[in-house]
């Protein structure tokens, strides 16, 4: 383990911070904070169906809290928290704690709470900060899962130093060095492989690897390295703690359809870079603790490096919390005052949380114990977290697993490794649990689940728990890792020999010409030129979306090429990502929609949305051709009607930068000239106008609306068609 452990000792040495500055004292260039509380993501369900991920107890501690604490070593002054779901949880938790802003404890200047009601995204979020100008200055941005113990003073120094030598110096990432030997916080799903400049600290090019893809290679732009030097580092831990400037939150509003900061930010400005001329660096560090809890696997790792000290002094026995009372006792066990274990008892490597009882010849190891618990006798808990108010009876075992607050396992029930146990679930007693099975008492749209006596047992409470569904075909096997808490490639149809180190001999050697490419000796590659990568493995879908946007953006501005070597690229790109019909219409409606809101948007010579989508589709030869024969891909009512949809949610997702209603007018002007121009027919656009998906939602009904005079105006057409047929038929007679 490379992170640096605090001492062993008992003793709490918390950070000091000073009081809250008064309206004199504080500084013009006062630090500032984002903190994200929700990132959309599915990965902790089904516990986060009924409290945020940022509440979840990491170590008997809300992952929030030491968010917090991070942002208070290093001296912030005004936070910002962005809330999804459960809000009212959130802010009522913060309100009764330290950190409420009118509390004497609140090391803060403000703290600040904001809801977006139709955020569906954390670019959702960010887009809405750019607009409320409440940001003066350099600003961090953070997520509610985050456990840091780092200083960022050398980081932000840095920081202002680039800004100061250069405005387009935009962002510092803060990333931590990690080795290339197995490290449990290394995030495993998606590898994050980043490609920077060590002599400028420039990161130049961002790819997100996982364990299904077939194809193992990094596609890198060969013009990156005309002038710099280039390292591909996988041996990168990222907490995603970002030093941003207003300028990030400017390139965040000018992409509409950009959803999460890594896959799609990072990745698109890093890739447009020659447009925006914006440049983003890396802080990368090799001492002290930081990393998210962005799954159950890193939940996982993450609670083992507290217990471990690596976190110190973000640990149990440094008492973070006003009524928290932790000691650490003999065989590294941090307990809290009135906990009862019984002398023939076996605690090893554990946190007890206060009001426990733990039961005769009872043997827990590696282990967090929340609060007012009850271990019968002779249990066995194993490599587990038992949250607040549960009870595990007599002669259970719990392997490997997640049992949430107020749950309920019976006397002689076995836990198999990997289950997750949600909150107010009872299994009755001897229930053999199969390995990595869920229950919950609800689904994922809130509904009361119906018992299942064949898997809680007759006296049980609870069902097992189906995940939704997956937009984007593929990628089931994906979240189904992503989902789990024990990371296990062994369930999943993949050939060994297809998973590789980065950089490994067998990789390496067939493709010498793409790995030592150098300033001095360019490849004569396409925008598809590799470097080899960590994983191999299933679709990379956000990636083939952020490069094939950009490349059709390229040329609809006219800065490259035409559309048929697009189309020879756009094929290529989709092959080497075994991209989906769905993720190739999404591209194709993502850049056009994208390239006439531009035009809407031009401040010297702005279009209105009739003439915006006649210049996107027309200007360029061969545009329309090439949204027919790929994004349309046939003459079918189904395809059409799939496109047409297409262009609908792209609309929906320009009103994040164009009001609703000129999102609206662009979608029926879009429609129209694809009809004028033969890439859609009255068929299909009727069959759109029908299929319920396109009614689901405020905004995709706002947007929609305005389409109902080409519908009428088509439906007319269609009966006055049918009545000229008609007519040639009588005459006919």
């Amino acid at each position: 383990m490379s992170q640096s452990k605090g001492g062993r000792g008992g003793a709490a040495a918390k950070s000091k911070k000073s009081s809250k500055p008064s309206a004199e004292e504080k500084s013009e260039d006062a630090l500032q904070a984002v903190l994200i509380a929700d990132d959309f993501q599915p990965r902790f369900l089904p516990f986060s169906l009924d409290k945020p991920r940022c509440l979840l107890p990491l170590a008997n501690m809300p992952l929030i809290e030491y968010t917090l604490e991070f942002l208070a070593m290093n001296w912030v002054q005004d936070v910002f928290i962005y809330c999804g779901a459960h809000h009212e949880q959130i802010e009522h938790y913060i309100h009764n704690s330290r950190w409420s802003p009118i509390a004497p404890s609140c090391p803060f200047s403000t703290l600040e709470f904001i809801r977006v009601n139709d955020a569906h995204s954390v670019g959702d979020f960010l887009r809405d900060l750019d607009k409320r100008n409440i940001i003066s200055g350099d600003f961090l941005l953070v997520h509610g899962d985050l456990i840091s113990n780092l200083s960022l003073e050398g980081a932000l120094a840095a920081h202002k130093a680039r800004r100061e030598a250069n405005r387009d110096s935009c962002m510092t990432m803060i990333l931590r060095e990690a080795g290339e030997a197995e490290h449990r916080t290394k995030a495993k799903t998606k590898k994050p492989i980043f490609i920077v400049d060590p002599r400028k600290n420039r990161c130049l090019h961002y790819e997100e690897m996982n364990p299904f893809q077939e194809d193992r290679y990094v596609g890198l732009d060969p013009t990156i390295l005309e002038n710099s030097e280039a390292e591909a580092r996988s041996d990168l831990i990222d907490p995603q703690i970002d030093i941003c400037t207003p300028d990030v939150l400017a390139l965040w509003s000018e992409s509409f359809d950009y959803e999460v900061p890594r896959a799609n930010f990072l990745h698109g400005v890093l890739k447009d870079w020659e447009l925006n001329g914006k440049m983003i660096h890396t802080e990368i560090v090799s001492e002290g603790y930081c990393a998210r809890a962005t799954n159950l696997q890193m939940y996982d790792a993450m609670s083992r490096d507290v217990l471990g000290r690596w976190t110190y002094p973000f640990t149990p026995d440094c008492n973070l919390m006003k009524d928290q009372t932790y000691y650490l006792r003999n065989n590294f066990v941090y307990q809290e005052d009135d906990v009862l274990v019984e002398e023939d008892a076996e605690v090893i490597n554990v946190v007890l949380g206060r009001d426990t009882h733990v039961g005769s010849k009872s043997i827990i190891q590696n282990c967090v114990i929340g609060r007012n618990c009850k271990i019968g006798s002779n249990v066995r808990i194993i490599n587990s977290f038992i949250w607040d108010d549960a009870e595990i009876a007599d002669g259970a075992v719990v392997e490997y697993s997640i049992i949430a607050d107020m749950a309920y396992v019976g006397k002689g029930t076995a836990i198999h490794e990997g289950s997750l146990v949600s909150s107010g679930v009872r299994i009755g007693e001897k229930v053999d649990l199969e390995a990595s099975t869920v229950l919950s008492l609800i689904d994922y749209d809130g509904k009361s689940l119906q018992s299942q006596p064949k898997v809680v047992g007759e006296q049980g409470k609870g069902a097992i728990f189906q995940y939704p569904e997956e937009d984007e075909a593929g990628a089931e096997e994906l979240t189904r890792l992503e989902n789990s808490l024990i990371y296990n490639l062994e369930k999943f149809d993949l050939d060994n020999s297809s998973v590789s180190s980065f950089g490994s001999d067998d990789v390496a050697d067939d493709h010498s010409e793409a790995a030592s490419a150098t300033p001095s000796q360019p490849t004569t590659r396409s925008r598809l030129s590799s470097f080899a990568s960590d994983d191999s493995g299933a679709p990379n879908f956000s990636s083939f979306h952020a490069d094939a946007v950009h490349g059709l953006m390229e040329v609809l501005n006219g800065s490259v090429g035409d559309f048929d070597s697009e189309k020879l690229e756009f094929t290529s790109l989709r092959l080497a990502n075994n991209a989906s019909d769905v993720a190739m219409r999404k591209a194709v409606a993502t850049a056009f929609v994208r390239r006439a809101v531009e035009l809407m948007k031009a401040e010297s010579s702005s279009l209105d949305a009739v003439k915006a989508a006649k210049e996107a589709l027309t200007s360029r030869t061969g545009a329309s051709a090439f949204v027919a024969d790929v994004g349309v891909g046939g003459n079918s009512v189904s395809e059409q009607l799939e496109f047409a949809l297409a262009v609908q949610r792209a609309c929906v997702s320009s009103a994040k930068i164009i009001e609703a209603g000129k999102a609206g007018n662009l979608l029926a002007a879009m429609l129209q000239q694809m009809y004028d121009l033969d890439i859609l027919e009255e068929e299909g656009l009727l069959a759109w106008w029908e299929d319920a998906r396109g009614k689901e939602g405020e905004v995709m009904l706002a947007v929609r609306a305005k389409c109902q005079a080409l519908i009428e105006w088509l439906e007319n057409a269609e009966e006055e068609s049918d009545e000229d047929d008609d007519g040639d038929e009588d005459k006919d007679d």
